[in-house]
């Protein structure tokens, strides 16, 4: 897995999250991490209800735009958190541009790699200092494993990570590493696959009368498409859109798919649908990264694409 990523260190772990929270505690009390507005509940559950009451500080910002970043940054800010392409929203963020400023101010530049997988993109290349990986997600890819990956080059960061690794013993089960490196060797052609399909269902869903808006890094006119062209190989497999009716359209859509599965989690080969703010994240209802309540989901996965695209629009026929 570090090979993949460029790395020189790689660390295994028992979830995603596990592998975050041993990021996390390269931190102390007075701290502040700079957190994406636009990032995974988890992410944010961890650091707000957790390690905020420990003592660490966090702020959650609008990555996008480094200028700004660099003309209000916190004087205690010790490390930055992002993901790139984010999760719900799909926003992307220039890597090597966020990590210039933050490394002008002396803070570590973690990037949350699930989305993209390193078939898709490097962030080490790019000036990431640690790379985090849900291996539960695209890296398994098949729905049947949960497991977390730090890639890293800095030999000093990497030995402090695995003391407190070794410490605080969240290590994976040989069978579940065996899963994650089964999944590994078949990444390239299910992200192809993921991505053809993905395509697919954004050409149905862009201009569809019950569909407000839909974010997906390919288009032009999305926010982070020139960040997403400039770092990555592809766009990805995750898709999302709003719908004009709101909520109650929403929550038709996610119910009356027959093909996508209504479900948390993603990047495995069957395709999933959810409703982030009732699902994945609820725990950020009320905070600056509280979602649309109008906002679907999908995990695109490697069916048949006209079946995929079939499935939507009759689910689409449902809305109010």
């Amino acid at each position: 897995m570090a090979s993949l990523e460029g790395a020189r260190h790689g660390l295994a772990f028992a979830s995603g999250l596990a592998a975050e929270d041993n990021v996390l505690r390269l931190l102390s009390p007075g701290d502040r991490v700079l957190l994406g507005n636009d990032a995974y509940g988890g992410t944010f559950r961890l650091i707000s209800k957790v390690w905020a009451p420990l003592g660490v500080a966090w702020t959650a910002v609008d990555l996008t735009d480094p200028d700004a970043l660099a003309a209000n940054w916190p004087a205690d800010t010790r490390m930055v958190w992002l993901e790139t392409p984010t999760n719900p929203l799909l926003t992307c963020i220039d890597i090597e541009a966020v990590a210039a400023v933050a490394h002008d101010h002396g803070a570590l530049v973690v990037v949350d790699n699930t989305f993209a997988t390193p078939f898709l993109q490097t962030p080490l290349a790019l000036g990431a200092d640690v790379v985090v990986h849900s291996a539960t997600k695209y890296l398994g890819g098949h729905s049947d494993v949960v497991g977390g990956f730090l890639a890293l080059d800095d030999d000093e960061l990497a030995q402090r990570l695995r003391f407190t690794q070794n410490a605080a013993g969240a290590v994976p089960a040989p069978f579940d590493c065996y899963l994650v490196l089964r999944g590994v060797k078949t990444l390239g052609v299910r992200m192809e696959r993921h991505c053809s399909n993905a395509r697919a269902i954004v050409d149905m869903l862009v201009g569809h009368p019950a569909v407000d808006r839909v974010l997906y890094p390919q288009l032009p006119d999305h926010p982070g498409h020139a960040a997403a062209a400039k770092q990555m190989r592809d766009f990805g497999g995750m898709v999302s859109f709003t719908l004009r009716g709101g909520l109650a359209a929403a929550l038709e859509v996610v119910k009356h798919t027959e093909v996508f599965t209504l479900a948390e989690s993603l990047g495995a080969v069957e395709s999933l649908i959810e409703h982030p703010g009732q699902m994945t994240h609820a725990s950020a209802a009320g905070s600056p990264l509280e979602v649309p309540d109008s906002l679907v989901r999908l995990s695109v996965g490697i069916e048949s694409s006209a079946d995929l695209v079939a499935d939507l629009e009759q689910a689409l026929t449902h809305t109010p």
